[in-house]
């Protein structure tokens, strides 16, 4: 099938050549329906993809899926542990950028079996400036609601219904689903007011914190009790009227709470109108959860008295943002965010340090807990832990550390207990030693069990000596460690008008090297098959990070819905990679890599080949150089084979000499990436 080669031309393609790109995929010939833009995936009606689906799936399959009282089986259900993420190439998904969880089910469409996991980022209901990182409440977004789903099934008329059947549409397809698991939460959100005993409270009296107390959590407990005397609870339910008993999940359930509090989960406006209501009962007296922070020292907070630190919302409540008071470069305050309270303090909180000896055990089992009821319910495969970074000890990563030693860690061994093959892809950046987290963030990593990391690669230019260095270090820890880090393309935190920078030469490379590592995940997030290279800031509707929350006033507003890129060079590009990838990665999976030329840890020496560890197959060769010519480059042939059969190259018809001792290049043009099969 002739792959187009402009945005123009893939939107004809789709309108004059749909028939016979639908067919190689039902007839199993495509793991993926090639030319389709994800722009024009997501708008396919209903009926189109349940046709295709039951085309290639079959009937029986497909309405089973759709029950969402059935569980479709993962595709790693037979894997043994949690391996299988360690060289899983992953494709991130914010879905508010495509507005609903059904429309997931339509972009995968576009992704071949050798991207085959999909990572959701937050699916929950949001807090302040709807940020998804925000959780208002454990309740699913209802704004990721698909009416068109809801009018084609009607018995699918909940938002957890359809998020139940589209997992299991993933699964049908082959997709792996995972989600993301946040140790935080809005920092009013019904959680923390529900349970104010699982975080941590401070007493604010204009620029002084007036009260940090270990238990003051006990002193916001009586005055929730008193705003439910003044003003009454939401439903009538008899509730009890001693704090001890109001707040204890065991004599009290939370749900009860929160319908007292709050009132009942299907009337969002009105639970959030009577939250705001507690919250400035709550806020005229000082009280505030603790905010969120990040990189040592973590601990000891001041006000900002600075001007522009100052907000006014809408209810006339005037904020005050919050510093380190003494900051280390990394430093930083999330003021929206209130992390849950893991452990008690040292001397009542008089110097804002933490007894690591003396776990709350109670917040960990429930906070486990919930994360496992989610797990069991949508059949999730994996969590992507959020702020893996976060390591609080000065004196770093205990030698024998315990089971809570790591909120994450425990959450995955919570859930392995009944979903062994549940995996910890972690949100870390492998950073110097003390930088972003106490200690060595490698061995923070190995301590708490996670299985792959995310990484920086997508903080840097491509062909960079950074770039170059980071990932020779990258690969290294492949053998030193159990944790796996990822070749990561781009992420929705850095599809962002600040990092343009790093994106505008080089990216089908990375796609090439994300598919092609066979010992290493990679990590993509959606909107980068189409994405525009700016060298000016584009609008902010074109950038996925400015759909993590909402703004409508400010530098990072947005207006409309995303729009996705016009980049149909790049499209081409990475659609004649996947497809590609449809022959050699099932041929080299499993396969360590074997460095013909190694990536150079200094980064000056910008070409990188390799082959196959065990079973030679195929050559690969890149010239990570995007604005020179390579010189003449000899390597080993390891392999001994007699001749090389070209299936690829980007630029030209590459002048390579082969013997079964070495390999010869004359040289490569600037960002030139090969394949070659080996003959013998």
């Amino acid at each position: 099938m002739h792959i187009p080669d402009t945005y123009d031309e893939f939107s004809l393609f789709w309108a004059n050549h749909q028939q016979e790109a639908i067919l190689a995929y039902t007839s199993q010939k495509d793991s993926f329906i090639v030319g389709l833009l994800p722009e024009q995936s997501v708008a396919m009606p209903a009926i189109q993809l349940f046709y295709i689906l039951e085309k290639r799936f079959g009937q029986t399959a497909l309405y089973q899926a759709l029950n969402p009282d059935f569980t479709v089986p993962s595709p790693v259900a037979y894997q043994k542990d949690t391996s299988w993420i360690k060289t899983v190439n992953m494709v991130g998904i914010n879905v508010r950028t495509i507005s609903s969880f059904f429309n997931v089910v339509k972009y995968s469409l576009t992704l071949p079996s050798s991207q085959s996991s999909i990572h959701l980022l937050p699916i929950w209901e949001c807090g302040v400036v709807a940020s998804l990182y925000g959780m208002a409440s454990w309740n699913i977004n209802p704004e990721f609601y698909d009416e068109e789903l809801a009018r084609a099934f009607p018995h699918l008329n909940t938002v957890e219904k359809q998020l139940k059947v589209v997992c299991n549409l993933l699964h049908l397809t082959g997709k792996t689903v995972g989600m993301d698991v946040i140790p935080h939460t809005d920092r009013y959100s019904e959680i923390a007011l529900a349970n104010p005993h699982f975080f941590e409270w401070l007493q604010r009296k204009e620029f002084e914190i007036i009260n940090h107390d270990a238990n003051l959590h006990e002193k916001v407990q009586e005055r929730i009790l008193e705003f439910l005397q003044q003003f009454g609870a939401v439903v009538d339910i008899e509730y009890p009227k001693e704090p001890e008993v109001f707040f204890n999940n065991q004599l009290f359930p939370e749900e009860k709470r929160l319908q007292v509090l709050f009132g009942e989960k299907s009337n969002l406006w009105g639970r959030n109108k009577k939250r705001n209501q507690l919250i400035s009962f709550l806020f005229n007296e000082g009280y505030e959860p603790v905010p969120a922070t990040m990189a040592p020292p973590y601990r000891g907070l001041a006000v900002d008295k600075r001007e522009e630190a100052k907000t006014i919302d809408e209810d006339g409540r005037v904020w005050r943002d919050y510093i380190i008071s003494k900051p280390e470069a990394m430093s930083r305050v999330f003021g929206p965010l209130a992390r849950f309270k893991l452990y008690e303090s040292l001397d009542n909180n008089q110097h804002w340090e933490i007894d690591f000896s003396n776990p709350r055990k109670e917040v960990w089992e429930y906070t486990a807990a919930k994360y496992l009821g989610f797990a069991q319910q949508y059949n999730f495969d994996f969590m992507r832990g959020d702020m893996s970074h976060v390591q609080l000890r000065k004196e770093g990563t205990p030698a024998n550390p315990d089971e809570f030693y790591d909120i994450h860690q425990y959450i995955k061994g919570v859930i392995c207990r009944t979903k062994p093959t549940f995996s910890y892809f972690a949100e870390s950046f492998l950073a110097p030693p003390n930088t972003m987290a106490y200690g060595i963030e490698e061995e923070h990593l190995e301590s708490s069990d996670a299985d792959s990391t995310l990484g920086d690669l997508q903080s840097m230019t491509l062909g960079s000596e950074t770039f170059i260095s980071a990932f020779a270090r990258y690969h290294s820890l492949l053998k030193k460690w159990t944790f796996s880090p990822n070749f990561t393309i781009i992420t929705a935190d850095k599809d962002d008008p600040r990092f343009d920078e790093f994106y505008l030469k080089g990216n089908e490379i990375r796609m090439f090297m994300g598919l092609f590592l066979s010992d290493m995940p990679s990590y993509m997030s959606l909107g980068f098959e189409q994405r525009d290279v700016h060298f000016n800031p584009a609008p902010n509707e074109h950038y996925t990070k400015l759909y993590v929350f909402q703004l409508t006033e400010g530098s990072k507003a947005t207006h409309s819905k995303y729009q996705w890129g016009k980049n149909g060079e790049l499209f081409k590009g990475l659609t004649t990679l996947r497809k590609i990838s449809e022959e050699i990665c099932p041929a080299v999976a499993n396969q360590s890599t074997q460095w013909l030329i190694p990536p150079d840890f200094t980064g000056r020496n910008k070409v990188i080949a390799w082959t196959q560890s065990e079973q030679p197959l195929y050559l690969f060769i890149v010239n990570l150089d995007t604005e020179h010519e390579s010189e003449e480059i000899s390597f080993k042939n390891i392999a001994g084979a007699k001749h090389l059969e070209q299936i690829f190259t980007s630029n030209k018809e590459i002048n390579i000499t082969c013997n079964t001792e070495s390999i010869q290049i004359n040289s490569l043009e600037k960002g030139e990436y090969s394949i070659y099969r080996y003959q013998f």
